[in-house]
């Protein structure tokens, strides 16, 4: 059975990313996509490595053989991902790209079973199908129908090519065989150093102030540090398909960050919250064990 602190790192790690939606949309139109991306992971690498020789004290010539799968990490999670995410919403609703977003827990379940052959327990299954049906009252306020009839447009492509990424980058995170925080920091090295010569040539002006700048310090390291860290950690403890499913718990926070913020939550919000909850706890139940008595 997998100790509790994993499970408290994947909270940890969803209430980060969570605040970078809540800092990223205050962020908007004072910087563009590419630059905070680029920013954010040169802030992020250096942070990493110094936690990877405390932490791991790893073997970086070891670490770097497996070079083409940290390129292709980095390519697909800490690129990828946020270029399709922000292009996302640059073309759809938030609701649009949220409803894609949800069904991210359940292939990152399915495709695990497929291709690297998770078990998924029959509670793990109801645990899924509840905490999506959380996620979905919360996004739709209730009104669960408007998810057949919601049109998707470019946007709504873009979002699944976010969801297919980050499944991906999960999925390949349980067969790296480099230490999860080594990992990150060789990853966000050769992220930053992509992304800086890019940004600089197209990138515009930054136009953000002094509290605009320390948004971006949070986004550098919340979310692209300590979530990195605790969520590639509790992927190579406990595997992609039970670690996917606490990606439900990002609308939950988000909804409480905003009413922290001064936007009232509704009996929806809280209903939808308790199913997210209760989803996630019926995935992390460990399984009976059954005693077969001898027959002598």
């Amino acid at each position: 059975m997998a100790s509790w602190r994993v499970y408290l790192f994947l909270v940890l790690a969803n209430l980060f990313w969570s605040g970078n939606y809540v800092v990223g949309h205050l962020l908007a139109g004072g910087i563009s996509p590419l630059q905070l991306t680029a920013i954010r992971w040169a802030i992020a690498a250096p942070l990493l490595i110094v936690l990877a020789v405390v932490i791991e004290k790893p073997n970086w010539r070891s670490a770097l053989r497996e070079w083409p799968m940290h390129v292709l990490q980095a390519s697909l999670g800490l690129v990828a991902f946020c270029l399709f995410s922000y292009e996302a919403l640059a073309h759809t609703t938030a609701l649009n790209a949220a409803l894609v977003g949800a069904t991210n827990p359940v292939l990152i379940a399915v495709v695990a079973a497929l291709l690297v052959r998770e078990r998924i327990k029959g509670t793990s299954i109801l645990g899924l199908v509840t905490s999506l049906l959380g996620v979905l009252l919360i996004l739709t306020h209730g009104r669960l129908l408007e998810v057949f009839t919601t049109e998707y447009n470019v946007g709504g492509l873009y979002m699944l090519g976010a969801v297919a990424v980050w499944t991906a980058y999960t999925i390949l995170g349980r067969t790296v065989k480099t230490a999860p925080v080594t990992s990150a920091a060789i990853q966000s090295v050769i992220a930053a150093v992509a992304l800086a010569p890019i940004s600089l040539a197209v990138g515009g002006p930054i136009t953000l102030d002094t509290a605009g700048w320390w948004g971006v310090l949070y986004i550098g390291i919340f979310p692209s540090v300590l979530s990195l860290m605790l969520w590639n950690i509790s992927v190579k403890k406990i595997g992609a398909a039970r670690a996917g499913i606490y990606l439900n718990l990002m609308p939950v926070f988000t909804a409480l960050m905003a009413l922290a913020m001064g936007t009232p939550i509704t009996l929806i919000q809280v209903l939808g919250g308790a199913l997210v909850i209760t989803g996630v706890w019926l995935t992390s139940r460990p399984a009976r064990k059954t005693v077969l008595a001898r027959v002598s």
